[in-house]
């Protein structure tokens, strides 16, 4: 059963309380992550970050999913300079040559009134340097076993540099 999305994402309290859509339009309830830490990344397929990204967020989730049961939830957004400007079919493609494991999502919002309420509710969680807005894609958050997002970082930060705070929650 699908978790519904709160009504005022103020409320949340876990991640779990939250649904997406999954790259293939299924909806799925975040409960599926209860136990487990994890990243919740957006994601583009033609940003200046997506190779050295993508490559360490498999890298990470290869090293991390067996052995800690790591998580990491992929969101494709085209709102930083239309670079996620493909359908489902393309961006399940451009994943599939990447050799992505972890999961992705359907595209979403992460800014403005369409933003979809996971969304708002990170932010409002993990509020950033300037504002608590998304200012590009690979924004990340990490999220502890019990579904509190416990850090963000920039996407200029690597995913590789997330390990130290990853540690602090298996």
């Amino acid at each position: 059963m699908a978790a519904s999305n709160p009504t005022n994402f103020k409320d949340a309290k876990p991640i779990y309380e939250f649904s997406a859509k999954d790259i293939n339009g299924e909806e799925v309830s975040l409960e599926k992550y209860k136990g487990h830490v994890a990243i919740i990344v957006n994601v583009a397929s033609q940003c200046g970050y997506t190779q050295n990204h993508y490559q360490e967020l498999n890298e990470l989730y290869e090293k991390y999913a067996d052995e800690k049961g790591l998580k990491i939830l992929g969101f494709p957004c085209n709102q930083f300079a239309g670079q996620e400007p493909g359908d489902a079919a393309t961006i399940c493609s451009f994943v599939s040559k990447k050799n992505v494991k972890f999961d992705i999502f359907d595209k979403i919002d992460v800014n403005g009134s369409n933003t979809h309420p996971l969304w708002k509710y990170l932010k409002y969680k993990q509020g950033g340097t300037l504002g608590d807005f998304i200012k590009w894609n690979f924004t990340k958050f990490v999220i502890d076993k019990d579904g509190q997002p416990v850090a963000r970082y920039g996407p200029s930060t690597s995913p590789n540099q997330l390990v130290p705070t990853l540690e602090k929650y298996w």
